[in-house]
């Protein structure tokens, strides 16, 4: 059996709990989870650009620009300075983490890739565009497995969760009396809330150092960090938060609150902005710096500022990021085959860094478009162009970077077409940018991203339509941030101009304010119908039977594929979903919300990324989540490029049938029962399909004897039923007795005839013990004189997770199903008989949508098998 999953059987529906309110409200909002955050980040947004609204309600824009091109040059090269340090601090995050799971890898490839995953982070702040991303999909090409990387990613993020609390601790005990005016709180409350935190901190070092060095909660249990480990990471947070802070405080005009205390002020703000869930931050650390700070210094000064520090701390390292990547790509095409780690590495990372770059330029398009262009500026394009083009320009522009924003989630999935669509853009985008306003800055930015993007061409290789693609609510969430932020800088830079409906229609060079006003109008409508095309549009999914065209096809193209497993196409009861070319197919089912596919895709392995994206997309346009079941781990960067993640399922046996006979004591057992089989007078032959069809009543007879002996029932998607169509369309495996048929086996294989495997396994209930082990073993030797490379025994569920005390909640859960589930499955049965014949042990990942629970996943699977809750109450 491909992987021998019965079902997870439910001894008795009486024995069923009945689920609390709160597990049935949990049930109820958990597929509207990401909508129901999306919604509180725009709401968040709102109020937060209204409360900065009304700090700032006396600030001229005028004046914040003259601070802005007022502030000294040694303070930028400072920032600049302590940019680079904060970064470098940033890089012992990964090194930390790698050391904490016993791994080692050469620092330039950690540090590259921590450099462009906080480049990213920072930047985009949000789901599709993370540095976790980034990290799944670089550690995953060096052969970590999922859970390794999902502990990198986990260990960064408690990390600096704990040292920006330890940093605010200690800002708020040795800088309390700077902060106490700020916040309108008594010093010795924040040097108590201080050393609250700090005690906190230091037990926890204590616990690690003379406790048994573990933490948990609710049953969840982690080793911690080794104390010098510990030291070594607080230390590399206090250095980077510090440096951070550092970067805007130089920046600041002079005030009352020195650099310690600031750090702690900088840490909250941090803080509050992560928590927020809004792309960046943005606003929310905004809020709480001009509340803080403004009470001591002039707002106007605190909010140029920030400005700069948005451009130097976020802007810099993405656009050096960029040219990393770039320059690695360009270096990577002229060495070839002979290209070094490093530069393997950037053109893995340049797909999510110049999406990020997109996202980030298209959000400045978007800005530009609701600020007044230098009046020098205006003064020599009115003499060089007409008025209409200079209009036209500043409104196409602005839609235009909502365009970038859009593309850029398609470059963070490697499509083809979003490339094609961001080299157009960005390339039309520069020339704008002049006509406008001769953005010369603007201007070369985005030529830098047209550089970069036609450097990096070869990792767009995903050949499906920008259009395929629908807005998540990360995503519509990511684009109202962008559009509020834009209403709120336009209402604030244009507050000393009364509004009237003629300003819709005022038309000339010094009217800055109607044309920021029409260049938000068509944002905000352009996004609002993309937005309702994405959510509203019908899906062009395809669900139901296939026709017999459809298998007939699908058969042609496993024949010239290494796989047998696919012949399960040949059952009808999975949907089709052809690659663009027709060379490639998924087949998968639906249970519930879950659309699982079933097995990786069939087919070139160069149809697959553009075919796994558009199954993800469809499954997510139909309202439901996409999973595939059972891929193999040199597949599982494609799903994480899909924004998928992978968990351990199981090991698949194969044996080398090159190597396999039945001397040497190591095979002693089945040499044993090879001959016992032949005196007790079984035999083994393998029918052709003409040879099957002859047959199929006897094998009809034994399959329905088998399944009342078992009390079973007929399982499916990845199991065959005993369908006579299906029986007779391929070879089988049977054993004699005396010249009747009392046992058989259907036998996968392809046109390749490099592997095989066994779906159906049927017996009458009275053939000898050890009946199938004949039949396995009189199969592989056949198999190995045809030529045949491998026999794969299919897979032994839950066997193989980790059973170290660090492996993450899974594989524990996993490990715990497989110790103490023998009452609903036989486990540990399975895997020794499977271990007889020393096989090779393969792992098998199951890869679920964000977001989806790996238990849920698996649990719809075993209904989907079963055909139904039926079956798994049953068998």
């Amino acid at each position: 059996m491909p992987d021998d999953v019965e079902a997870f059987n439910v001894p008795n529906e009486a024995d069923e709990v009945e689920p609390s309110h709160y597990e049935r409200w949990k049930a109820v909002l958990t597929p509207w989870r990401p909508a129901i955050t999306a919604l509180a980040g725009i709401v968040v947004v709102v109020l937060v650009w209204l409360a900065i609204s009304k700090l700032i309600a006396e600030v001229d824009y005028n004046d914040v620009l003259d601070t802005l091109h007022a502030t000294p040059v040694w303070a930028i090269a400072a920032a600049l300075g302590f940019t680079a340090l904060s970064f470098l601090a940033l890089s012992i995050y990964d090194l930390s983490a790698l050391r904490y799971l016993g791994r080692a890898i050469p620092y330039p490839i950690v540090a590259l890739t921590a450099f462009c995953a906080y480049a990213v982070g920072n930047t985009a702040g949000f789901g599709p565009l993370t540095g976790g991303a980034i990290r799944f999909r670089f550690y995953a090409r060096l052969g970590f497995e999922p859970s390794d990387v999902a502990k990198v990613v986990a260990y960064v993020t408690v990390a600096f969760g704990i040292g920006l609390a330890g940093v605010t601790g200690l800002g708020l005990t040795f800088a309390a009396h700077d902060l106490a005016d700020p916040l309108s709180l008594p010093p010795t409350l924040l040097r108590v809330l201080g050393g609250l935190i700090l005690v906190l901190m230091a037990g926890l070092f204590a616990y690690s150092a003379f406790g048994n060095g573990r933490i948990g909660w609710r049953g969840l249990s982690v080793p911690l960090p080794r104390p010098g480990l510990m030291l070594a990471q607080f230390a590399a947070t206090l250095v980077d938060v510090s440096a951070a802070a550092a970067v805007l405080w130089v920046l600041l005009p002079q005030t009352d609150v020195g650099l310690p205390a600031f750090v702690a002020v900088y840490a909250v703000a941090i803080g509050l902005g992560v928590a927020s869930h809004v792309p960046a931050g943005l606003g929310v650390f905004e809020a709480v710096i001009i509340a803080v700070v403004g009470r001591t210094a002039s707002v106007d000064q605190v909010l140029s500022a920030l400005i700069l520090y948005r451009v130097i701390y976020y802007g810099v390292p993405l656009l050096v990021a960029s040219g990393l990547v770039t320059g690695m790509e360009v270096r990577r095409a002229a060495s070839g085959a002979q290209a070094s780690r490093v530069l393997r590495a950037g053109a893995q990372l340049s797909p999510r860094v110049l999406a990020t770059l997109t996202f980030a330029l298209g959000a400045v398009l978007v800005l530009s478009g609701v600020t007044p262009a230098a009046d020098q500026r205006l003064d020599l394009l009115s003499d060089l162009l007409p008025l209409p083009i200079l209009e036209g320009a500043h409104f196409l522009e602005s839609v235009l970077g909502l365009g970038l924003i859009v593309i850029a989630r398609g470059l963070a999935h490697r499509l083809d077409g979003a490339w094609w669509a961001a080299v157009v853009a960005v390339g039309a985008a520069v020339m704008l940018s002049l006509l406008k306003a001769l953005a010369i800055s603007e201007s070369i930015a985005l030529a830098l991203l047209f550089i970069a993007l036609l450097a990096a061409r070869r990792e767009f290789n995903r050949p499906a339509s920008l259009l395929h693609q629908r807005l998540t609510p990360g995503w519509l969430l990511a684009i109202t941030t962008v559009i509020v932020t834009a209403a709120a800088v336009m209402f604030f830079v244009y507050s000393d101009v009364e509004y009237s409906n003629q300003l819709w229609w005022q038309f000339e060079f010094s009217e800055e304010a109607p044309r920021s006003l029409r260049a938000l109008l068509g944002v905000v409508i352009a996004a609002g119908s993309f937005a309702a095309w994405s959510l509203l549009r019908a899906s062009k999914g395809k669900t139901g039977q296939p026709e017999p065209e459809e298998i007939a096809e699908a058969v042609r193209i496993l024949a010239a594929q290494p796989h047998p497993d696919a012949n399960l196409v040949r059952m009808g009861d999975k949907t089709l979903l052809f690659s663009d070319d027709r060379r490639a197919f998924i087949m998968f089912g639906r249970q519930a919300h879950s659309w699982v596919a079933l097995f990786d895709p069939i087919g070139p392995r160069s149809s697959w990324p553009g075919l796994i994206w558009q199954f993800v997309e469809m499954a997510r346009a139909a309202g439901g989540r996409a999973m595939f079941y059972q891929v193999m781990p040199e597949n599982l960067a494609l799903y994480a490029d899909a924004g998928m993640r992978a968990y351990k399922l199981g090991e698949a046996a194969q044996v080398d049938l090159q190597n396999f006979d039945l001397k040497g004591a190591k095979r002693a057992s089945l040499r044993h029962a090879f001959n016992r089989s032949q005196r007790e007078g079984l035999s083994f032959e393998l029918l052709e399909p003409d040879q099957v069809e002859q047959s199929i009543d006897d094998l009809q007879r034994i399959s329905n004897l088998w399944l009342a002996e078992h009390r079973a029932r007929e399982k499916r998607f990845s199991l065959g039923a005993f369908d006579r169509a299906y029986v007779m369309a391929q070879p089988a495996a049977i054993v004699r007795r005396d010249g009747r048929i009392v046992a058989f086996a259907t036998v996968m294989m392809t046109g390749m005839k490099q592997e095989a495997t066994i779906d159906l396994m049927r017996f009458e209930p009275e053939v000898p013990a050890g009946t199938m082990e004949f039949l396995f073993i009189s199969l592989m030797l056949h198999l190995k004189e045809q030529g045949y490379h491998r026999f794969d025994l299919g897979m032994a569920p839950l066997s193989g997770l980790s059973e170290s005390p660090a492996a993450p909640f899974w594989h524990r859960m996993g490990r715990a199903v497989f110790e103490h589930g023998e009452r609903f499955y036989n486990f540990h049965g399975l895997r020794a008989f499977k271990a007889k014949f020393q096989p090779q042990w393969q792992p098998r990942y199951i890869a679920v949508s964000g977001g989806m629970s790996p238990a849920l996943a698996l649990a719809d699977v075993t209904v989907l098998i079963s055909g139904g809750l039926k079956g798994v109450v049953g068998k």
